[in-house]
């Protein structure tokens, strides 16, 4: 027996370790056996009454039939060919965008009345796509050598509109940390902004389409608004800073799948929603505003559905796995391939490295705008005690029969006032 037990492990074992050669047939068995049971209760539900009949419930899910497998099988087979970790994790994870959003989407149009709360991973995991295109093109120019030291010796790239008037980033460490952390604070706004719509939403002050004073609405879509276009700014600024080196990579086509996926969405329900506050949707399906409401949420997961479908054909070509296919395989397990997608430190170390940068940057900015206060934040270390005595030390006067400070003594920004030339006497 103990043989037979020892015997069955290492086969089991042994048929683990080649998981690259059945891992897409039983990953597609499975979905397959899913859908086999699936749609014959789509099918049915759809069409058992005129009455509860939604075309768009049965359209949505036959899209998403269609959608996901597609992402699938190009999630496997870069994790067969599994060769160059630092590029391939990141691709992998943004290839999960199109799964979630289908599924998102479809179960979004059969309960139309709990859009917000299943949007509300969409949006997260929207965040951390570009989080992850942006780490995936700086891991494509490191693995080159250290390109922050190579793009100084570049010309200049200059802002542009509507942040033209800006004076440039140098070339360099800092156009990139600028770019960097421009786009990173997309990945922390996004998902603050979800979750007080959630909290909003249960505090009924939401409304959602609503774009009254009184309302969240309004004010979440402009900060996300703001934050994905300062994101995309920086984003292509940081392309253009780099196209030379990203050539090999042709970035185009995945510069598109980014922007039309995420924000192409984004702007698609704002719209949806101006044409409801509007009235033009209730007028086309003469409806109320709570029906209207009900349809504007099933008409933009409708159109993601079938938008999808055509997503998942453009990452298929635009991240393939081919380029890695005769790149050396790193020798890890199912289970730890499967960790490393999952896996997110880099994402917390990244996050941060921006609140540092951020806080860093708030406190800089409120010491060079109020020079006096820093020196009270600095007054007990140089021996004043109160208030005055800074004031007295700043203004070099005499207290209590002592002499003001000298030259040396006096703030900054005294100093370059007394460094102006006065009138000459002639």
């Amino acid at each position: 027996m103990p043989i037979i037990s020892s015997n069955l492990r290492n086969r089991l074992s042994d048929i683990l370790s080649k998981w690259r050669k059945w891992i897409k047939t039983v990953v597609m068995l499975i979905y397959g056996f899913f859908i086999l049971l699936l749609l014959p209760k789509l099918i049915i539900q759809s069409f058992h009454s005129k009455k509860d009949s939604d075309p768009a419930v049965f359209i949505g899910g036959f899209f998403a039939v269609l959608t996901i497998p597609i992402s699938l099988v190009e999630i496997i087979q870069h994790m067969i060919h599994y060769s160059r970790p630092p590029l391939q994790l990141h691709i992998i994870r943004i290839l999960w965008m199109v799964p979630i959003y289908t599924l998102n989407a479809w179960m979004g149009i059969i309960y139309p009345d709990q859009t917000i709360y299943m949007d509300s991973f969409r949006e997260c995991y929207e965040a951390y796509v570009i989080y992850n295109f942006m780490m995936y093109l700086l891991n494509y120019l490191n693995a080159e050598g250290d390109f922050e030291v190579q793009l100084t010796s570049k010309p200049q790239v200059n802002h542009m509109f509507p942040f033209c008037w800006l004076t440039p980033w140098k070339m360099g460490r800092e156009l990139v940390h600028n770019c960097k952390h421009g786009i990173l604070q997309y990945t922390v706004v996004r998902p603050l902004t979800t979750a007080i719509a959630l909290l909003c939403e249960w505090l009924g002050v939401y409304g959602e389409g609503e774009f009254e004073g009184d309302k969240a609405f309004l004010y979440i879509i402009a900060v996300n608004n703001c934050s994905q276009f300062i994101a995309m700014y920086c984003l292509v600024l940081f392309y253009l800073a780099n196209r030379e080196q990203l050539r090999p990579m042709k970035p185009f086509g995945k510069f598109l799948c980014i922007k039309a996926v995420v924000f192409f969405s984004f702007f698609q329900g704002v719209l949806i929603a101006v044409l409801v506050y509007t009235d033009v949707l209730s007028s086309v399906f003469h409806t109320n505003d709570d029906a209207t409401k009900t349809m504007s949420a099933k008409i933009q997961n409708f159109l993601i559905c079938i938008e999808m479908f055509l997503a998942a054909i453009a990452h298929h070509y635009s991240f393939s796995h081919k380029p890695y296919v005769d790149g050396l395989l790193q020798h890890q397990s199912l289970c730890e391939t499967l960790m490393a997608m999952w896996d997110l430190r880099d994402v917390q170390d990244n996050i941060k490295e921006h609140f540092t940068v951020v806080g860093s940057g708030l406190k800089r900015a409120r010491s060079e705008t109020s020079p006096l206060l820093a020196d009270v934040s600095r007054s007990v270390e140089s021996g004043y005690h109160s208030f005055t005595d800074l004031i007295n030390h700043a203004s070099g006067s005499v207290v209590d029969g002592e002499q003001g400070p000298s030259d040396a003594e006096v703030p900054d920004m005294e100093l370059s006032q007394q460094d102006e030339p006065g009138p000459t006497v002639a």
